[in-house]
């Protein structure tokens, strides 16, 4: 067979690998092809599509924000926003995220992730990064932690457009299409080839200055009644930061010819410009003109789940699992929902879809056996805690061994509870739940200066929760520092105003202020 390989015309076996998506060897097929013929259009174009797909990335879904992005964000039209106008402040009673009481996104039915924001049941870009806020928000320097101290960073800008081991063809002695070469008039009059280096300037070469300039000529040259190139522009705009010259190319582009990546694209840019509302009527848009695609309902999933929307969301999850039955987002997302609502044999058989389906990690594990607990399957559920320990890596252990840890205080095993969440400390300093936990226990033994210490680390790391916050103010009123509680629960109030225990404290706490 290799012997008949060879006999092959090499052009056409390059274009057999781009096929099979064999793109390094095709690339190296081309390379020495284009050495002995510098001039073979056909090679040039094949190579430059494979080098394309070597790096692309499929940009139209959410992206995570870089913290230059994030800190020189001047595209907000309100410094004050309305609720449920912005995602920056959330349809939510309270200054912060998760305040409704009485909805599937209430902070005491759904935790929060350490965003501040209630967990969907999916991770997702654009859903981790810490955005600061002015009043009740992440401070700067908490926008700078990563995960993980010490072993993690945040995101920088262009961070998802980096690819390594893909340099190594780009070296400085065999360099392949330097933008600052590239002949934008001559490309423009060929359209195949121009659209080919465009895309090459944009997702391996990364240089959105020069596609916008090739973009720019060759829309002249086709009298601008191509499509294509408006969405290029559109991209390329987007990726240097010009949201509103974005918005213009997109929505002609649509009105031209109506396709799903445009409206897409268009979305974008309205969740750039923290316009959600716009964002929804666009995939709203996009969803009645092509109903068969999903894509455009996980987007109105998305942006109801930033605005605390749940019941919204959920609805919307699922239609798209009448449409798409294997959809993982939707049924992880479910699954979370109903878990959350005290119905773990339901999310239980959605987790179940998703191994059925090839999903195994460390995730789906730890919430499976989550729900075997919940749904009284105990001899199920151990068994499922340690395949999870087994395949975690470093950023979910610390979360494993914390659901160890309630499991403990479920069956009354303190001990056991009392190491899991030791152990989840030394994996993760961060952990703010296992330190909450942590100083409940230590209350129980009778360690009370233990417990302070981790009621404080938590307040610290997680200025969002409530409960260390509540915790403190317990620990305050049981020692007699009556002022000191009467603030901690005032704190956690303006975090969870209904919450209801933090209530009767504080009504308990005013009571003895006013008799004495």
């Amino acid at each position: 067979m290799e012997e008949k390989s060879d006999s092959l015309n090499s052009v056409f076996r390059a274009r057999s690998l781009f096929n099979r998506r064999k793109y390094e060897r095709c690339i190296e097929i081309c390379t020495k092809l284009l050495a002995e013929n510098p001039y073979d259009m056909a090679v040039w174009f094949l190579k430059t599509r494979a080098l394309t797909m070597v790096d692309y990335i499929d940009d139209t879904d959410m992206e995570e924000e870089g913290i230059a992005e994030i800190l020189m964000d001047d595209n907000a039209l309100a410094k004050a926003p309305r609720p449920g106008t912005s995602l920056k402040r959330p349809m939510t009673g309270a200054q912060r995220p998760g305040s409704r009481a009485n909805t599937s996104t209430g902070q005491g039915i759904r935790p929060l992730s350490r965003t501040g924001r209630p967990l969907s049941g999916f991770l997702r870009p654009g859903t981790s990064s810490l955005r600061p806020a002015s009043k009740g928000g992440i401070s700067v320097q908490r926008a700078f932690q990563g995960s993980r101290a010490g072993t993690a960073r945040p995101v920088s800008s262009g961070g998802r457009f980096v690819r390594l081991g893909t340099q190594s063809m780009l070296s400085a002695s065999d360099r392949f299409n330097d933008p600052d070469r590239v002949n934008v008039s001559k490309y423009a009059r060929r359209p195949a080839m121009a659209k080919a280096l465009t895309d090459f300037l944009v997702y391996s070469a990364h240089t959105p200055k020069k596609a916008l300039e090739l973009c720019a000529e060759a829309t002249k040259v086709a009298e601008f009644k191509d499509p294509w190139w408006k969405c290029r522009l559109g991209k390329c705009y987007y990726q240097l930061g010009m949201l509103r010259e974005a918005e213009k190319q997109f929505l002609s582009a649509n009105k031209q010819q109506e396709t799903i990546v445009t409206y897409l694209e268009l979305a974008k840019v309205y969740i750039k410009l923290d316009q959600p509302q716009r964002a929804l009527d666009t995939y709203l848009k996009a969803s009645d003109a092509f109903p068969a695609d999903v894509s455009a309902l996980l987007g109105i999933a998305r942006i109801y789940d930033m605005l605390n929307d749940g019941d919204a969301a959920i609805a919307s999850y699922k239609r798209v699992l009448q449409t798409e039955a294997s959809n993982a987002e939707a049924i992880a997302c479910l699954a979370s929902h109903y878990f959350y609502f005290d119905q773990p044999e339901l999310a239980l058989r959605f987790y179940q879809r998703l191994l059925q389906m090839g999903v195994v990690n460390s995730e789906l594990l730890n919430n499976i056996g989550l729900c075997c607990f919940h749904a009284g399957q105990y001899d199920i559920c151990l068994g499922c805690f340690e395949r999870a320990l087994l395949l975690c890596d470093d950023d979910t252990v610390a979360d494993i061994w914390y659901n160890i840890g309630q499991v403990a205080i479920g069956i009354g095993d303190q001990n056991l509870a009392y190491r899991a969440f030791k152990t989840a400390i030394s994996n993760d300093g961060n952990h703010a739940e296992s330190f909450t936990n942590l100083g409940i226990l230590q209350v129980h033994k009778g360690s009370l200066q233990k417990a302070k210490g981790s009621f404080e680390a938590a307040e610290k790391l997680a200025p969002h929760l409530h409960e260390p916050f509540y915790n403190s103010a317990l620990l305050a009123q049981k020692i007699g520092n009556f002022q000191v509680a009467y603030k901690k629960v005032k704190l956690a109030l303006e975090i969870f105003p209904e919450h209801q225990d933090s209530k009767n404290l504080l009504l308990k706490l005013e009571s003895h202020f006013t008799t004495n």
